[in-house]
């Protein structure tokens, strides 16, 4: 029997467990590495790259905002309002964070009347942006219904709306501004420096959302829009509006223009234009529409021209009012193959004769004995081929040829209107400057401006000039009764041009104005009326223009308190009563007078 060896097994020595104190250095040493490391971070992160990091949370969170302001408001001169700046909100959003939220979409569309289609395809062009508009202008609370959707990224921004009271009847002379507040037209673009002011700058924090939940620090306070306040009467501009539209409408003219200046200062009172259009709601109005024709457009004036020739006259010495007379024989002047007419045999006439009759032969007559350069002169002096320098946006210069190429023919067509181009406002301001005693003031749309005069013609002239008008709205006058205004005198000339196109004068195609100063005795306004190509009934400027004139004149001597000027028939008698109140001295009707009968245009 074998013994079973016993089997032993070595023991293994077991290894000694680290001591307290090494696991404390070994722990200590992590511990340590770790805080240095944390400390080289922070120091990285605040001291070495601080403005990188700085700038990226500024990008997430921190905003300069730009502050919106007032635009100036604009006054009439009697205080009221006529552009006025009201607060609307913008919508606008952050192209990614909305897109995020695609289910929302619908009702975001719906809110700002977009389609959901359109308006995801417009962000998703736009993803790369951190700023888009989705709705510009909107009132306050359509733009809070908006917000209240809570859409994430779609933030609302305070802006100014311009707004005008008046609408189409100041439409040309203000103007309008842009989505962005600017002047674009009229005076609003005249005075844009001084109305729109500087917007201010704020730096503010936002969340995530995109609401500002802390002001920072003002960046740049905002200087709010200066107000003006124009020479514009709001009263006689509706005047003045509603009369030239009623007048267009029923004569089926193309277009008018009407201007009225304060003689004293040269301020324009009112400036009216039809067509017209809405500066509140420009989308559908044509440029057309816009165009401010008593300033951008330009017309052969016609008969309304002569006071001027016979400012020259008297100036030259060699005429008085009263003579010498000139024969203008049985209606026509064959001068050079050309036949100047008359529409009827006037014979001998005086000077004021000549305006009185219109006679075309007459004013050809006397230009004939006048020096070239005093007629061209006296043109000149009176603002005929240069701007107003009024200030105002586009406007004409006209044309005026010099007079060293004038030939004897065309001297006498530049006597009775032809060949030469004005617009209303430089003919208004023409005959406000005979108006007072000879001196001319820039036309200004600002009431109390500093205004430049020049004395332009004799005082004595001037006032004999008035004198000799008054007989075209007396009886025998072209202009009488339609242009005659009960108690007051009326010195004015009509004016019925033929219209030039494609290098001839068209037979039926007529600018029909009247000019006018009133009252005669103390003028105070001068006023021009033009009506552009009149088709149903009259075309002469007497019976077209002419009522135009007498009509807004009436109410506008009376909103500005000027006394008549037969006042002692109020202490003796009486003026005269009639069914519509005071009529002063019935004036007779007579035969109104085609002061343009084609043959006598240049041909």
């Amino acid at each position: 029997m074998k013994l079973r060896q016993r089997q032993t097994s070595v023991p293994t020595r077991r290894r000694a467990a680290p001591s307290p104190r090494r696991r404390m250095v070994l722990v200590t040493g992590v511990l340590l590495a770790a805080s240095l490391g944390l400390v080289a971070r922070a120091f990285d992160l605040q001291v070495v790259r601080k403005e990188f990091y700085q700038n990226q949370g500024d990008a997430r969170f921190l905003r300069v905002m730009p502050i919106a302001v007032s635009r100036g408001t604009i006054f009439d001169r009697n205080g009221e309002p006529l552009a006025v700046s009201t607060p609307v909100v913008s919508i606008w959003a952050n192209p990614a964070e909305v897109l995020d939220n695609e289910a929302r979409l619908p009702k975001l569309a719906a809110a700002i009347g977009m389609d959901a289609d359109a308006l995801k395809e417009y962000l998703a062009q736009r993803s790369e942006r951190e700023f888009v508009y989705l709705k510009r202008q909107m009132s306050p609370d359509a733009a809070q219904t908006v917000l209240d959707l809570g859409v994430p990224g779609v933030n609302g921004q305070r802006e100014f709306r311009r707004f005008y009271p008046s609408g189409p009847v100041m439409a040309h002379v203000l103007g309008f501004t842009n989505i962005d507040d600017h002047g674009q037209e009229g005076l609003e673009l005249a005075f844009d420096e001084w109305l729109a002011g500087k917007p201010g700058a704020k730096r503010v924090i936002r969340d995530r959302m995109g609401h500002v939940v802390e002001d920072v620090e003002l960046v740049r306070a905002p200087q709010p829009g200066r107000d003006i306040t124009l020479s514009i009467d709001r009263r006689i501009q509706f005047l003045a509006y509603n009369e030239l539209k009623n007048t267009i409408e029923q004569s089926e003219a193309d277009s008018g223009s009407m201007v009225i200046i304060d003689v004293r200062t040269g301020e324009v009172l009112a400036m009216v234009n039809w067509p017209t259009y809405n500066p509140n709601a420009l989308r559908g109005s044509s440029p057309s529409s816009r165009r401010n024709r008593a300033m951008t457009d330009v017309v052969e004036p016609g008969s309304t021209i002569k006071p001027f020739v016979m400012a020259a006259a008297l100036s030259s010495g060699k005429y008085t009012p009263n003579g010498p007379l000139v024969d203008t024989g049985n209606g026509h002047f064959f001068y050079i193959s050309h036949d100047i007419r008359d529409t009827h045999a006037y014979g001998l006439l005086s000077p004021t004769g000549i305006l009185a009759k219109s006679s075309n032969i007459g004013a050809a007559k006397v230009s004939m004995t006048l020096d070239t350069g005093l007629m061209y002169d006296t043109y000149r002096a009176f603002g005929f081929g240069n701007s107003t320098n009024s200030g105002f946006p586009g406007e004409a210069s006209g044309y005026l040829k010099p007079g060293k190429s004038w030939g004897m023919l065309e001297k006498a067509i530049l006597a009775y209107g032809y060949g030469l181009n004005v617009t209303p406002l430089q003919l208004a301001n023409g005959y406000a400057t005979i108006a007072d005693n000879g001196v001319m003031h820039l036309p200004t749309f600002v009431k109390g401006s500093d205004n430049e005069a020049k004395q332009i013609i004799d005082a004595k002239i001037a006032n004999e000039l008035v004198q000799m008008m008054v007989s075209v709205t007396q009886p025998g006058g072209t202009a009488a009764p339609y242009a005659w205004i009960a108690n007051y005198g009326v010195a004015g000339k009509t004016g019925t041009a033929h219209k030039a196109s494609g290098g001839t004068y068209l037979k039926n195609n007529y600018s029909s104005a009247f000019a006018g100063i009133v009252p005669a005795s103390a003028p105070r306004m001068a006023a021009v009326v033009v009506i552009d190509n009149p088709r149903k009934g009259s075309y002469y400027g007497a019976l077209v223009s002419g009522p135009v004139f007498a009509k807004v004149m009436d109410g506008a001597l009376r909103l500005m308190d000027v006394p008549p000027d037969n006042i002692g028939r109020w202490y003796v008698g009486g003026p005269l009563q009639g069914q519509n109140g005071l009529t002063g001295n019935k004036q007779p009707t007579v035969e109104a007078v085609d002061d343009a009968p084609v043959e006598e245009v240049t041909p």
